[in-house]
């Protein structure tokens, strides 16, 4: 088999067995979203099998986005646990410069997004954020605090970080690498392909929605569940993400309670 080898010397020492647990975690659902095979790792590098590619199709998305909704069904002992068999935290964001992510469970999706996701996140950001936009970012928070947004959906099983880049498809279809995987609600991912575009991402939300059909009102809660990736990228890239986050921050604070 072929290999490919992410490496790094400046990550902490548990990133890849992090990731590797993560992978395994997510590929452990039978009927789910295919993830790429975790060959070895150590403290400075994670060995994986080489992907090849292909163009992506409607149905190909369709059939990514069934699965998807399989992955999420197999569930997480809470919000924000982390995958099975990790003790640990988790990180966030790319290779280069991975930013801490907790995993400490929660009951309450509201109370863990805003405790272990929005307040830390936003705290990295604030100093290039104006004060305005800080005070609407601390309002989503308090509302996430008293459950503004909670429903009675159990903890999803979620990639984490699924932007349309650690989508690899490939002749057996979707294939997902890079997670930070943990227990969540299922709209974060769904979120995530849609905060730089996803292909034929109609069909993918077609065919998750085939599977497991989302709540109501589910589009207005996009900007709620991009607020904290956006966050990190005002974090990691700087305040050209500002207009961006202010903008899901509002549209989260207009979500009826």
């Amino acid at each position: 088999m072929a290999e490919f080898v992410k490496r790094s010397a400046s990550v902490p020492a548990d990133f890849f067995a992090c990731e590797a647990a993560g992978l395994q975690w997510l590929s452990a659902v039978d009927g789910g979203v295919r993830c790429v095979r975790v060959l070895g790792q150590d403290t400075t590098s994670l060995t994986l099998e080489r992907l090849s590619t292909v163009a992506p199709d409607r149905r190909a998305a369709a059939e990514f986005g069934r699965r998807l909704a399989c992955t999420h069904d197999a569930g997480a002992d809470a919000f924000g646990a982390p995958p099975d068999g990790w003790t640990g935290d988790g990180y966030f964001g790319p290779l280069q410069q991975p930013l801490p992510m907790s995993l400490t469970g929660h009951p309450r999706w509201g109370v863990f997004y805003a405790r272990e996701r929005l307040a830390p996140m936003a705290a990295l950001a604030a100093p290039r954020l104006d004060r305005s936009v800080r005070d609407e970012i601390d309002a989503v928070i308090r509302r996430c605090e008293a459950g503004d947004y909670d429903d009675d959906d159990p903890p999803a099983r979620l990639h984490g970080d699924l932007w349309s880049g650690n989508v690899m498809w490939t002749p057996d279809g979707a294939t997902l690498i890079d997670p930070a995987a943990h227990g969540g609600h299922r709209e974060t991912d769904l979120a995530m392909l849609a905060l730089f575009g996803a292909p034929f991402l109609d069909a993918i939300r077609d065919g998750y929605q085939a599977q497991h059909p989302l709540r109501d009102g589910w589009r207005d809660r996009i900007g709620l569940h991009q607020l904290y990736p956006l966050l990190a990228h005002v974090v990691l890239f700087g305040g050209s993400y500002a207009a961006q986050t202010a903008a899901a921050a509002r549209g989260a604070l207009a979500i009826p309670s």
